[in-house]
């Protein structure tokens, strides 16, 4: 048996962050490829591509015919050494460790990754497999060279300030570095030269407050000087927290300091309401507000999540049964008709004498903006401004069943936007929190940049920023999450129906988008 191996978009083709000679790649590439009596063929190396797109692919082959392709592929983050190939290594400070003293594998092995995809079928190809995080066995940092930064922006969402603090903790406890910035008040915190010391003292109980210690701001991102700031601080790594506008900010900065071939590591930490870290959190909050509603309203309750996907929407209402319509950006519905919201509303007033609907912030608003003739705006951060359909949705239902239906409702109306943006988070994301600050310590020391952490099937791994900003994470409506929500509500889909013609969406177009979604539900 014999394999060939073809390494994508780096300069450094190796499986691990030293380049090892062939031996020592004949042995790895027999712990990752479980195939009998591997022998090296040949390496070929084809010129960079990008560091966008960084893949290593293996193929296999008996000797008796054309190679074999198993579709193993390795969605590789970058390492310092891919532009700074001369860079020395230390042995990991974690082997003289208290903590790790007991733990029988200390270190992540090179060769250990995380499948994409987990469900597969006989003959399926291997696939996408991501970097998996934790400790390595050398570092590309001393320690007490190390000067690190953190630095907070975009929106507000629970946990933040558990990752600032983790961040701090896991530097100071695991690698015994002491010398930490906090960046204040987002990105143009680098040049307003707004910083603070972060001890562990410093940051001991924040965890306990929401919002973000360090304070944050939309915009403000200019590369150039944000890149000056670091290099005249003498600054060697950067932690960033933010979601998709922020790590698009973080994957310039990367960018900007490999072209000045700096010895800095740039780590990217997801924070978004949406589907990242908050979940539990902001699920848990909404569950308390719906709660209430359904306990108290007597006709009609109408609650708004300020969302721009539907994600929480469609967790929250999952979770609790007393939600009877979710309205979601990536399921278009329409009012009046034969199957529109406004007759599935009188069915169920009929039924029950009462209604709790939740709707995403994002959805509905091309009825917004064509009522309000209102052209599309973005805020400092390049986001596109949504325009407020909860007030929309609530005076169109009030019009249509006083002056159409000569109905008599009592409606109210709920925007929890900040008391759900604003909390601490619960004890579920705080150890989600920690894993995500602690594997992005790791990988920093570890010399990898231009990467975020996140969970990939339950395992975090090492998936390159680049990756997760390419498109908005949405919720799949051909997975069977939103089969199961629709059975659970018994609302209509709102793709068939008199009012339906323009917003039925084509499965087949919208089976090719899904697919290029990277979803943990």
């Amino acid at each position: 048996m014999e394999t060939s191996i073809t390494f994508l978009g780096s300069t450094k083709p190796s499986l691990s962050s030293l380049a090892p000679s062939s031996n020592v790649l004949h042995r790895r590439l027999r712990r990752v490829f479980p195939v009998p009596a591997l022998k090296l063929k040949k390496v070929s190396v084809l010129p960079r591509i990008s560091h966008r797109n960084c893949l290593i692919r293996a193929q296999c082959s008996d000797g008796l015919g054309p190679v074999e392709d198993d579709g193993f592929v390795l969605e590789d983050v970058p390492h310092l050494t891919n532009f700074l190939p001369d860079l020395p290594s230390y042995p990991n400070p974690l082997k003289e460790s208290q903590a790790y003293a007991i733990v029988k594998r200390t270190f992540v092995s090179s060769e250990d990754v995380v499948a994409q995809n987990i469900v597969v079928q006989k003959g399926s190809k291997r696939g996408v497999h991501f970097r998996r995080a934790g400790p390595r066995e050398r570092v590309y940092f001393r320690s007490d060279e190390v000067k690190a930064s953190i630095v907070t922006c975009g929106g507000l969402c629970p946990g933040i300030n558990t990752v600032i603090r983790e961040i701090v903790c896991g530097l100071y406890n695991m690698y015994g570095v002491t010398n930490i910035l906090g960046i204040e008040g987002g990105y143009r915190g680098f040049y307003s030269k707004n910083t603070m010391t972060l001890t562990p003292k410093v940051v001991n109980d924040i965890h306990k407050r929401g919002g973000t210690f360090l304070q944050t701001s939309r915009g403000g991102h200019d590369t150039a000087k944000i890149v000056d700031n670091i290099q005249d601080r003498g600054i060697n790594q950067v932690y960033i927290i933010g979601g998709d506008g922020t790590q698009k900010g973080a994957e310039k900065i990367y960018q900007e300091v490999e072209r000045r071939g700096l010895q800095v590591a740039v780590s990217g930490i997801p924070k978004t309401i949406d589907n990242d870290i908050a979940v539990n959190t902001a699920v848990s909050v909404l569950l308390a507000y719906v709660d209430l509603w359904s306990v108290i309203l007597l006709r009609v309750a109408y609650g708004n999540i300020n969302l721009s996907v539907g994600f929480i929407a469609m967790i929250a209402t999952l979770a609790n049964r007393d939600v009877d319509c979710c309205l979601i950006p990536e399921s278009p519905f329409f009012l009046e008709g034969k199957g529109g919201l406004f007759e599935f509303i009188e069915q169920r007033l009929k039924e029950n004498r009462h209604m709790v609907i939740v709707i995403a912030e994002g959805a509905g608003q091309d009825y917004v903006s064509q009522s309000m003739r209102a052209s599309e705006t973005k805020d400092a951060s390049g986001n596109r401004l949504l325009l407020d359909v909860g007030l929309w949705l609530t005076q169109q239902i009030k019009d249509h069943f006083t002056n159409v239906r000569k109905m008599t409702i009592n409606m109210k109306y709920i925007d929890p936007t900040y008391m759900i943006r604003a909390i601490p988070s619960n004890a579920s994301d705080n150890v989600y929190c920690t894993l995500l600050a602690q594997s992005a310590v790791h990988g920093a020391m570890a010399g990898y940049s231009g990467f975020t952490v996140g969970p990939v099937n339950s395992r975090h791994a090492y998936i390159p920023i680049s990756r997760v900003t390419e498109v908005t994470n949405t919720v799949k409506l051909t997975d069977r999450m939103w089969a199961r929500l629709l059975a659970s509500t018994n609302q209509p889909s709102f793709l068939t129906g008199e009012g339906a013609l323009q917003n039925v969406i084509d499965m087949e177009t919208q089976e090719k988008i899904d697919q290029m979604k990277i979803s943990s539900i």
